[in-house]
Protein backbone atom coordinates (compact mmCIF):
# COMPACT_ATOMS: atom_id res chain seq x y z
CA UNK A 1 0.00 0.00 0.00
CA UNK A 2 1.27 3.46 -0.97
CA UNK A 3 0.51 6.35 1.40
CA UNK A 4 0.05 9.75 -0.25
CA UNK A 5 0.32 12.96 1.73
CA UNK A 6 -1.43 16.06 0.48
CA UNK A 7 -2.25 19.16 2.48
CA UNK A 8 -5.85 19.09 1.29
CA UNK A 9 -7.49 16.13 -0.43
CA UNK A 10 -9.56 17.58 -3.27
CA UNK A 11 -11.91 15.56 -5.52
CA UNK A 12 -9.48 16.06 -8.41
CA UNK A 13 -6.48 14.74 -6.46
CA UNK A 14 -8.44 11.72 -5.29
CA UNK A 15 -9.71 11.03 -8.82
CA UNK A 16 -6.42 11.22 -10.69
CA UNK A 17 -4.30 9.36 -8.13
CA UNK A 18 -6.86 6.56 -7.98
CA UNK A 19 -6.91 6.36 -11.76
CA UNK A 20 -3.14 6.24 -12.02
CA UNK A 21 -2.46 3.92 -9.10
CA UNK A 22 -5.51 1.66 -9.14
CA UNK A 23 -6.56 1.54 -12.79
CA UNK A 24 -3.20 1.73 -14.52
CA UNK A 25 -0.68 0.36 -12.00
CA UNK A 26 -3.05 -1.81 -9.92
CA UNK A 27 -1.57 -0.84 -6.55
CA UNK A 28 -3.50 0.14 -3.43
CA UNK A 29 -3.24 3.67 -2.05
CA UNK A 30 -4.38 5.69 0.94
CA UNK A 31 -4.39 9.44 1.51
CA UNK A 32 -3.51 11.47 4.59
CA UNK A 33 -3.39 15.15 5.45
CA UNK A 34 -1.93 14.48 8.90
CA UNK A 35 1.82 15.11 8.94
CA UNK A 36 2.41 12.95 12.01
CA UNK A 37 0.66 10.00 10.38
CA UNK A 38 2.73 10.41 7.23
CA UNK A 39 6.03 10.61 9.16
CA UNK A 40 5.14 7.59 11.27
CA UNK A 41 4.26 5.44 8.25
CA UNK A 42 7.00 2.83 7.73
CA UNK A 43 5.93 1.67 4.27
CA UNK A 44 6.13 3.28 0.82
CA UNK A 45 4.97 6.90 0.86
CA UNK A 46 5.07 10.03 -1.26
CA UNK A 47 3.96 13.62 -0.84
CA UNK A 48 2.18 15.85 -3.32
CA UNK A 49 1.97 19.59 -2.81
CA UNK A 50 3.86 22.87 -3.06
CA UNK A 51 6.80 21.97 -0.82
CA UNK A 52 8.34 18.71 0.48
CA UNK A 53 7.98 17.87 4.16
CA UNK A 54 11.50 16.47 4.39
CA UNK A 55 13.52 14.06 2.29
CA UNK A 56 10.58 11.96 1.10
CA UNK A 57 9.74 11.16 -2.52
CA UNK A 58 8.11 14.47 -3.43
CA UNK A 59 6.02 15.43 -6.44
CA UNK A 60 5.36 19.12 -6.78
CA UNK A 61 1.86 20.33 -7.60
CA UNK A 62 1.34 22.76 -10.47
CA UNK A 63 -1.98 23.84 -8.92
CA UNK A 64 -4.63 22.56 -11.34
CA UNK A 65 -5.82 19.86 -8.95
CA UNK A 66 -6.47 22.34 -6.16
CA UNK A 67 -8.70 24.51 -8.36
CA UNK A 68 -12.41 24.28 -9.12
CA UNK A 69 -14.21 24.84 -12.39
CA UNK A 70 -12.32 25.53 -15.59
CA UNK A 71 -10.67 28.45 -17.29
CA UNK A 72 -8.20 29.01 -20.08
CA UNK A 73 -4.79 27.62 -19.09
CA UNK A 74 -1.42 28.66 -20.50
CA UNK A 75 0.33 25.45 -21.51
CA UNK A 76 3.99 25.19 -22.54
CA UNK A 77 4.74 21.72 -23.94
CA UNK A 78 8.38 20.61 -23.77
CA UNK A 79 10.24 17.57 -25.06
CA UNK A 80 10.83 14.98 -22.33
CA UNK A 81 12.99 12.07 -23.44
CA UNK A 82 10.97 10.14 -26.01
CA UNK A 83 7.77 11.91 -25.07
CA UNK A 84 6.52 15.36 -24.04
CA UNK A 85 5.49 17.08 -20.82
CA UNK A 86 3.69 20.17 -19.66
CA UNK A 87 2.96 21.93 -16.35
CA UNK A 88 6.65 22.31 -15.45
CA UNK A 89 7.64 22.32 -11.77
CA UNK A 90 10.85 23.06 -9.86
CA UNK A 91 13.91 20.90 -9.33
CA UNK A 92 12.60 19.98 -5.88
CA UNK A 93 10.15 17.62 -7.57
CA UNK A 94 11.03 14.01 -8.39
CA UNK A 95 9.70 14.56 -11.91
CA UNK A 96 10.16 17.78 -13.93
CA UNK A 97 6.45 18.00 -14.74
CA UNK A 98 3.31 17.64 -12.66
CA UNK A 99 2.07 14.52 -14.41
CA UNK A 100 -0.96 14.34 -12.13
CA UNK A 101 -2.25 17.74 -13.24
CA UNK A 102 -1.29 16.95 -16.86
CA UNK A 103 -3.07 13.60 -16.75
CA UNK A 104 -6.15 15.21 -15.23
CA UNK A 105 -6.15 17.87 -17.95
CA UNK A 106 -6.11 15.16 -20.62
CA UNK A 107 -8.58 12.58 -19.34
CA UNK A 108 -11.08 15.04 -17.85
CA UNK A 109 -11.20 16.52 -21.38
CA UNK A 110 -10.60 19.92 -19.83
CA UNK A 111 -9.92 21.47 -23.24
CA UNK A 112 -13.32 20.35 -24.55
CA UNK A 113 -15.06 22.51 -21.94
CA UNK A 114 -13.21 25.58 -23.20
CA UNK A 115 -14.34 27.57 -26.27
CA UNK A 116 -13.32 25.78 -29.48
CA UNK A 117 -14.25 25.45 -33.15
CA UNK A 118 -16.51 22.49 -33.95
CA UNK A 119 -17.05 20.69 -37.23
CA UNK A 120 -20.32 20.68 -39.17
CA UNK A 121 -21.77 17.93 -36.94
CA UNK A 122 -20.83 19.70 -33.70
CA UNK A 123 -17.84 17.48 -32.95
CA UNK A 124 -14.63 18.48 -31.18
CA UNK A 125 -11.99 18.31 -33.91
CA UNK A 126 -8.53 16.80 -33.59
CA UNK A 127 -7.03 20.02 -34.95
CA UNK A 128 -8.36 21.83 -31.86
CA UNK A 129 -6.62 19.49 -29.44
CA UNK A 130 -3.37 20.16 -27.61
CA UNK A 131 -2.11 16.69 -28.58
CA UNK A 132 -2.51 17.42 -32.30
CA UNK A 133 -1.02 20.91 -32.12
CA UNK A 134 2.02 19.77 -30.12
CA UNK A 135 2.65 16.51 -31.99
CA UNK A 136 1.92 13.83 -29.40
CA UNK A 137 -1.50 12.68 -30.61
CA UNK A 138 -0.12 9.24 -31.55
CA UNK A 139 1.22 8.61 -28.04
CA UNK A 140 -0.83 7.27 -25.11
CA UNK A 141 0.93 10.03 -23.23
CA UNK A 142 -0.90 9.70 -19.92
CA UNK A 143 0.10 6.03 -19.69
CA UNK A 144 3.68 6.89 -20.63
CA UNK A 145 3.79 9.42 -17.79
CA UNK A 146 2.37 6.84 -15.40
CA UNK A 147 5.16 4.41 -16.25
CA UNK A 148 7.76 7.11 -15.62
CA UNK A 149 6.12 7.56 -12.21
CA UNK A 150 6.19 3.79 -11.71
CA UNK A 151 9.95 3.73 -12.43
CA UNK A 152 10.56 6.28 -9.65
CA UNK A 153 8.43 4.27 -7.23
CA UNK A 154 10.27 1.05 -8.12
CA UNK A 155 13.69 2.64 -7.61
CA UNK A 156 12.77 4.09 -4.22
CA UNK A 157 10.48 1.31 -2.96
CA UNK A 158 11.60 -2.03 -4.44
CA UNK A 159 9.21 -3.76 -2.04
CA UNK A 160 6.18 -2.54 -4.01
CA UNK A 161 4.82 -5.39 -6.11
CA UNK A 162 3.31 -4.26 -9.39
CA UNK A 163 1.01 -6.93 -10.87
CA UNK A 164 2.07 -8.26 -14.27
CA UNK A 165 -0.07 -6.82 -17.04
CA UNK A 166 -0.20 -7.11 -20.81
CA UNK A 167 -2.02 -5.44 -23.65
CA UNK A 168 -5.78 -5.98 -23.92
CA UNK A 169 -7.34 -6.16 -27.38
CA UNK A 170 -10.95 -4.95 -27.57
CA UNK A 171 -12.19 -4.18 -31.10
CA UNK A 172 -15.59 -2.56 -31.56
CA UNK A 173 -18.01 -2.96 -34.45
CA UNK A 174 -20.26 -0.03 -35.37
CA UNK A 175 -23.26 -1.56 -37.20
CA UNK A 176 -25.46 1.46 -37.84
CA UNK A 177 -26.27 0.00 -41.26
CA UNK A 178 -26.34 -3.79 -40.84
CA UNK A 179 -27.78 -4.39 -44.32
CA UNK A 180 -27.39 -2.77 -47.72
CA UNK A 181 -30.63 -4.14 -49.17
CA UNK A 182 -32.39 -6.44 -46.69
CA UNK A 183 -35.08 -5.33 -44.25
CA UNK A 184 -35.59 -2.00 -46.05
CA UNK A 185 -39.31 -2.30 -46.71
CA UNK A 186 -41.08 -1.69 -50.01
CA UNK A 187 -40.80 2.11 -50.03
CA UNK A 188 -37.08 2.34 -49.18
CA UNK A 189 -36.29 -0.48 -51.63
CA UNK A 190 -38.19 1.31 -54.38
CA UNK A 191 -36.30 4.53 -53.67
CA UNK A 192 -33.08 2.52 -53.77
CA UNK A 193 -33.90 1.08 -57.21
CA UNK A 194 -34.76 4.53 -58.58
CA UNK A 195 -31.57 6.04 -57.14
CA UNK A 196 -29.42 3.29 -58.67
CA UNK A 197 -31.05 3.77 -62.08
CA UNK A 198 -30.61 7.55 -61.85
CA UNK A 199 -26.89 7.20 -61.06
CA UNK A 200 -26.31 4.32 -63.49
CA UNK A 201 -25.43 1.83 -60.74
CA UNK A 202 -26.78 -1.23 -62.55
CA UNK A 203 -24.66 -3.69 -60.55
CA UNK A 204 -26.38 -2.44 -57.41
CA UNK A 205 -29.76 -3.12 -59.00
CA UNK A 206 -28.77 -6.70 -59.80
CA UNK A 207 -27.34 -7.22 -56.30
CA UNK A 208 -30.46 -5.79 -54.66
CA UNK A 209 -32.69 -8.13 -56.69
CA UNK A 210 -30.53 -11.15 -55.86
CA UNK A 211 -30.49 -10.32 -52.13
CA UNK A 212 -34.24 -9.67 -51.97
CA UNK A 213 -34.91 -12.97 -53.75
CA UNK A 214 -32.67 -14.83 -51.33
CA UNK A 215 -30.17 -15.79 -54.04
CA UNK A 216 -27.27 -13.91 -52.47
CA UNK A 217 -26.15 -12.79 -49.01
CA UNK A 218 -26.50 -9.10 -48.29
CA UNK A 219 -23.00 -7.59 -48.80
CA UNK A 220 -23.07 -5.84 -45.40
CA UNK A 221 -24.28 -8.90 -43.49
CA UNK A 222 -20.86 -9.91 -42.19
CA UNK A 223 -21.97 -10.84 -38.68
CA UNK A 224 -21.54 -14.63 -38.87
CA UNK A 225 -17.97 -14.11 -40.08
CA UNK A 226 -17.31 -11.61 -37.28
CA UNK A 227 -18.73 -13.88 -34.59
CA UNK A 228 -16.79 -16.90 -35.89
CA UNK A 229 -13.49 -15.00 -35.91
CA UNK A 230 -14.14 -13.52 -32.46
CA UNK A 231 -15.08 -16.90 -30.99
CA UNK A 232 -11.74 -18.34 -32.17
CA UNK A 233 -9.81 -15.36 -30.83
CA UNK A 234 -8.66 -14.27 -27.40
CA UNK A 235 -9.91 -10.70 -27.63
CA UNK A 236 -13.07 -9.01 -26.42
CA UNK A 237 -15.62 -7.78 -28.95
CA UNK A 238 -18.58 -5.42 -28.65
CA UNK A 239 -21.03 -4.90 -31.52
CA UNK A 240 -23.19 -1.77 -31.57
CA UNK A 241 -26.56 -1.47 -33.32
CA UNK A 242 -28.67 1.60 -34.10
CA UNK A 243 -32.36 1.48 -33.21
CA UNK A 244 -33.23 5.13 -33.85
CA UNK A 245 -33.34 6.87 -37.22
CA UNK A 246 -30.19 7.14 -39.31
CA UNK A 247 -29.33 10.56 -40.73
CA UNK A 248 -29.43 9.16 -44.27
CA UNK A 249 -32.80 7.90 -45.54
CA UNK A 250 -31.15 5.29 -47.77
CA UNK A 251 -29.23 3.84 -44.80
CA UNK A 252 -32.30 3.70 -42.56
CA UNK A 253 -34.29 0.53 -42.02
CA UNK A 254 -37.30 -0.64 -40.08
CA UNK A 255 -35.71 -1.69 -36.79
CA UNK A 256 -39.02 -3.04 -35.52
CA UNK A 257 -38.87 -5.98 -37.96
CA UNK A 258 -38.49 -9.36 -36.32
CA UNK A 259 -35.57 -10.44 -38.52
CA UNK A 260 -33.56 -7.40 -37.42
CA UNK A 261 -34.27 -8.22 -33.78
CA UNK A 262 -33.19 -11.80 -34.43
CA UNK A 263 -29.86 -10.51 -35.77
CA UNK A 264 -29.24 -8.60 -32.54
CA UNK A 265 -30.20 -11.66 -30.49
CA UNK A 266 -27.90 -13.85 -32.57
CA UNK A 267 -24.89 -11.59 -31.94
CA UNK A 268 -25.77 -11.13 -28.25
CA UNK A 269 -25.73 -14.91 -27.77
CA UNK A 270 -22.00 -14.88 -28.46
CA UNK A 271 -20.62 -11.37 -27.87
CA UNK A 272 -21.45 -8.15 -26.07
CA UNK A 273 -24.03 -6.00 -27.79
CA UNK A 274 -24.27 -2.25 -27.32
CA UNK A 275 -26.53 0.55 -28.51
CA UNK A 276 -25.72 3.43 -30.86
CA UNK A 277 -27.79 6.35 -29.62
CA UNK A 278 -29.25 8.09 -32.66
CA UNK A 279 -28.08 11.59 -33.58
CA UNK A 280 -31.52 13.11 -32.94
CA UNK A 281 -31.70 11.59 -29.45
CA UNK A 282 -28.42 13.02 -28.14
CA UNK A 283 -30.07 16.19 -26.84
CA UNK A 284 -33.32 14.51 -25.82
CA UNK A 285 -33.20 12.51 -22.61
CA UNK A 286 -36.62 10.89 -23.10
CA UNK A 287 -35.62 9.70 -26.57
CA UNK A 288 -32.38 8.26 -25.17
CA UNK A 289 -34.39 6.49 -22.50
CA UNK A 290 -36.79 5.07 -25.10
CA UNK A 291 -33.97 3.72 -27.31
CA UNK A 292 -32.27 2.15 -24.30
CA UNK A 293 -35.53 0.48 -23.25
CA UNK A 294 -36.06 -0.95 -26.74
CA UNK A 295 -32.60 -2.49 -26.81
CA UNK A 296 -33.13 -4.06 -23.40
CA UNK A 297 -36.44 -5.54 -24.55
CA UNK A 298 -34.70 -7.12 -27.55
CA UNK A 299 -31.74 -8.58 -25.65
CA UNK A 300 -33.55 -9.27 -22.36
CA UNK A 301 -30.65 -7.79 -20.41
CA UNK A 302 -29.65 -4.38 -19.08
CA UNK A 303 -27.76 -2.10 -21.45
CA UNK A 304 -24.13 -1.83 -20.39
CA UNK A 305 -22.39 -0.26 -23.42
CA UNK A 306 -23.24 2.60 -25.76
CA UNK A 307 -21.76 4.90 -28.34
CA UNK A 308 -23.12 8.06 -29.93
CA UNK A 309 -24.13 8.39 -33.56
CA UNK A 310 -21.61 10.26 -35.72
CA UNK A 311 -19.12 9.93 -32.80
CA UNK A 312 -20.53 13.10 -31.27
CA UNK A 313 -19.58 13.83 -27.65
CA UNK A 314 -21.03 17.07 -26.32
CA UNK A 315 -19.45 17.52 -22.92
CA UNK A 316 -20.74 17.31 -20.31
CA UNK A 317 -24.44 16.95 -21.23
CA UNK A 318 -24.47 13.63 -23.08
CA UNK A 319 -22.37 11.90 -20.44
CA UNK A 320 -24.64 13.22 -17.70
CA UNK A 321 -27.55 11.65 -19.55
CA UNK A 322 -25.72 8.32 -19.73
CA UNK A 323 -24.97 8.46 -16.00
CA UNK A 324 -28.65 9.09 -15.29
CA UNK A 325 -29.62 6.22 -17.60
CA UNK A 326 -27.17 3.98 -15.69
CA UNK A 327 -25.22 3.08 -18.82
CA UNK A 328 -21.93 1.62 -17.62
CA UNK A 329 -19.58 2.09 -20.56
CA UNK A 330 -19.23 4.61 -23.41
CA UNK A 331 -17.12 3.98 -26.54
CA UNK A 332 -17.39 7.36 -28.28
CA UNK A 333 -14.11 8.90 -27.07
CA UNK A 334 -12.37 8.94 -30.46
CA UNK A 335 -11.55 11.27 -33.32
CA UNK A 336 -13.67 10.25 -36.31
CA UNK A 337 -11.21 11.24 -39.03
CA UNK A 338 -7.87 11.27 -37.23
CA UNK A 339 -5.73 8.47 -35.80
CA UNK A 340 -4.68 9.15 -32.23
CA UNK A 341 -5.63 9.33 -28.58
CA UNK A 342 -8.33 11.93 -27.99
CA UNK A 343 -7.96 11.74 -24.20
CA UNK A 344 -4.23 10.99 -24.31
CA UNK A 345 -4.73 7.51 -22.87
CA UNK A 346 -5.35 3.89 -23.83
CA UNK A 347 -6.75 2.99 -20.41
CA UNK A 348 -10.52 3.18 -19.68
CA UNK A 349 -11.29 5.96 -17.21
CA UNK A 350 -14.26 7.22 -15.21
CA UNK A 351 -15.94 10.38 -16.48
CA UNK A 352 -15.15 13.35 -14.26
CA UNK A 353 -17.74 16.14 -14.41
CA UNK A 354 -15.82 19.41 -14.26
CA UNK A 355 -18.97 21.47 -13.68
CA UNK A 356 -19.92 19.56 -10.55
CA UNK A 357 -16.39 18.43 -9.58
CA UNK A 358 -17.47 14.83 -9.12
CA UNK A 359 -16.28 11.44 -10.32
CA UNK A 360 -19.11 9.51 -11.99
CA UNK A 361 -19.59 5.74 -12.46
CA UNK A 362 -19.57 6.06 -16.27
CA UNK A 363 -16.49 4.27 -17.66
CA UNK A 364 -15.11 5.84 -20.83
CA UNK A 365 -13.37 3.41 -23.20
CA UNK A 366 -11.07 5.50 -25.43
CA UNK A 367 -10.50 4.27 -28.98
CA UNK A 368 -7.29 4.84 -30.91
CA UNK A 369 -9.00 5.18 -34.29
CA UNK A 370 -11.95 4.44 -36.53
CA UNK A 371 -11.54 2.90 -39.96
CA UNK A 372 -13.04 6.13 -41.34
CA UNK A 373 -9.72 7.83 -40.55
CA UNK A 374 -8.15 5.88 -43.44
CA UNK A 375 -10.56 6.75 -46.24
CA UNK A 376 -7.81 8.50 -48.22
CA UNK A 377 -4.98 6.18 -47.23
CA UNK A 378 -3.41 3.24 -49.06
CA UNK A 379 -3.46 -0.29 -47.63
CA UNK A 380 0.26 -0.17 -46.76
CA UNK A 381 -0.31 2.96 -44.67
CA UNK A 382 -3.20 1.26 -42.86
CA UNK A 383 -1.18 -1.75 -41.75
CA UNK A 384 1.83 0.31 -40.72
CA UNK A 385 -0.25 2.85 -38.78
CA UNK A 386 -2.31 0.24 -36.96
CA UNK A 387 0.80 -1.74 -36.09
CA UNK A 388 2.56 1.36 -34.70
CA UNK A 389 -0.42 2.25 -32.51
CA UNK A 390 -0.69 -1.30 -31.18
CA UNK A 391 3.03 -1.33 -30.35
CA UNK A 392 2.73 1.99 -28.51
CA UNK A 393 -0.14 0.57 -26.44
CA UNK A 394 1.68 -2.72 -25.81
CA UNK A 395 4.61 -0.79 -24.30
CA UNK A 396 2.32 0.53 -21.54
CA UNK A 397 0.17 -2.62 -21.28
CA UNK A 398 -2.95 -0.65 -22.19
CA UNK A 399 -6.16 -1.46 -24.05
CA UNK A 400 -6.24 -1.33 -27.84
CA UNK A 401 -9.71 -0.37 -28.98
CA UNK A 402 -10.38 0.31 -32.63
CA UNK A 403 -13.79 1.05 -34.15
CA UNK A 404 -14.59 -0.99 -37.25
CA UNK A 405 -17.83 -1.13 -39.21
CA UNK A 406 -19.58 -4.26 -40.44
CA UNK A 407 -19.13 -2.66 -43.89
CA UNK A 408 -15.35 -3.05 -43.55
CA UNK A 409 -15.58 -6.83 -43.83
CA UNK A 410 -17.62 -7.18 -47.01
CA UNK A 411 -16.10 -9.15 -49.87
CA UNK A 412 -14.80 -6.09 -51.73
CA UNK A 413 -11.10 -6.32 -52.53
CA UNK A 414 -10.44 -2.96 -50.83
CA UNK A 415 -11.62 -4.47 -47.53
CA UNK A 416 -9.06 -7.28 -47.56
CA UNK A 417 -6.75 -5.24 -45.31
CA UNK A 418 -9.45 -4.88 -42.63
CA UNK A 419 -10.31 -8.58 -42.71
CA UNK A 420 -6.60 -9.39 -42.28
CA UNK A 421 -6.12 -6.93 -39.40
CA UNK A 422 -9.22 -8.18 -37.58
CA UNK A 423 -8.67 -11.92 -38.10
CA UNK A 424 -4.86 -12.10 -37.90
CA UNK A 425 -3.07 -8.98 -36.58
CA UNK A 426 -5.28 -8.47 -33.50
CA UNK A 427 -5.03 -12.15 -32.68
CA UNK A 428 -1.22 -11.95 -32.60
CA UNK A 429 -1.36 -9.43 -29.75
CA UNK A 430 -4.29 -11.08 -27.96
CA UNK A 431 -2.49 -14.41 -27.47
Amino acid sequence: MLLIYTQKLTPRISYIFKHICLRVLSIEIEFTSVIEEFIAHAGPKISYGKKPLGNELFFQSYGLLEQQGFESVEIAVKKWGNTFGFFSVSNLSTLPFDIFSSSFYMISRYEEYLPHVKDEMGRFMASESLAFKEGFIHQPIVDIWVYLFKDKLSQTFPEIEFPQKKITIHPVIEAAQPYAYKQKGLFRSSVGYVDSVFHGKFRNIISRIQVNLGLKRDPLDTFKWLVNIANRSNFKLTVFFLLGNALSFTESMNTHRQKFKMLIKFVSDYKDVGLIFSYNSLNDYEMLKSEKRRMQEITNRSLASSMNSEFLVNLPDIYRHLVELEVKRDFTMVFRNTVGFRAGTCTPFLFYDLDYEIKTPLLIHPSAMTTLAFQKKYASDIEKTVNNIIKAIAEVNGTFTMIFSNKDFSSEESNKVWRTIFSEKLQEYAE
